[in-house]
């Protein structure tokens, strides 16, 4: 019995951890280009009181042994590199990327993070760079005369100044590709940062080598489906109450216990 309670109480630890998953899907339901997590679990070890295969009294030999279990623990979460749906803004810094690959931005200590969230600013020095100011890298300057910006589907971003009818190509957009995406680190802020896990990054031309072509004014919108992460909302919520349950069973046999005379 006192083991049972252990074992129910390693897994309403699962289910709140399976709910922190859940919640923080759901509030970036509408968070520009991120990606939904899913929390992996694994069982504990196990207490072998006879293993498969061991003789018995009756000199026979046991075919699956005995062995008790001691519950369930969280052992990771994975990123689902899945693509979201586009939605069409019609501002011209606006870029999705169709397929795989990420924006490269720079970061203040000059290291270089990544993100799918394509919604470029211009800063005061004409740089595109993200909300935050954090600007591509290799950089791309708008100058004040242009009066239109076009970014091809291979990241040339070219653009034309009042006067003149040739547009006049001022940089490329490039796109990093990584071996294991999901090994990424989350910086927050929808940046990411590349690991052991997740290979070095492929800077290259959008469009070759696997990685995603550029659309330019459109966004990525979250994978997450609002109705499946509802669903398993209402499972991990069942779950946690059974669990909750075998506490309560436990709690009653081993008062019963205690009250034999």
């Amino acid at each position: 019995m006192f083991r049972s309670l252990h074992i129910a109480a390693t897994g309403m630890q699962a289910q709140e951890s399976q709910l922190d998953t859940i919640s923080n899907n759901l509030a970036n339901a509408n968070t520009v280009g991120f990606k939904k997590t899913r929390a992996d679990f694994q069982d504990l070890f196990y207490q072998n009181v006879r293993f498969a295969g061991t003789a018995t009294s009756a000199n026979t030999m046991s075919p699956t042994g005995l062995q008790i279990g001691s519950g369930v623990r969280m052992v990771g979460t994975t990123r689902i590199d899945t693509q979201g749906a586009l939605k069409q803004t019609g501002n011209s810094l606006d870029l999705a990327v169709e397929g795989h690959g990420y924006f490269v931005v720079q970061q203040p200590d000059g290291t270089a993070s990544y993100t799918r969230a394509g919604t470029f600013k211009v800063d005061a020095q004409g740089r595109m760079t993200t909300p935050e100011g954090f600007p591509l890298d290799p950089p791309v300057s708008i100058p004040a005369s242009a009066t239109s910006i076009s970014i091809a589907r291979d990241g040339g971003v070219s653009i034309t100044v009042a006067g003149q009818s040739t547009p006049t190509q001022v940089g490329t957009v490039q796109v990093a590709n990584f071996v294991n995406p999901a090994g990424l680190n989350p910086l927050g802020h929808n940046l990411f940062q590349s690991t052991m896990a997740s290979g070095d990054p492929q800077l290259g031309t959008p469009g070759t080598d696997g990685r995603g072509t550029l659309l330019q004014g459109s966004v990525e919108q979250a994978n997450v489906e609002v109705v499946e992460e509802m669903i398993g909302l209402i499972a991990a919520q069942r779950a946690y109450e059974v669990n909750s349950k075998v506490i309560s069973a436990a709690d009653d046999m081993l008062k019963n216990a205690t009250n034999l005379r």
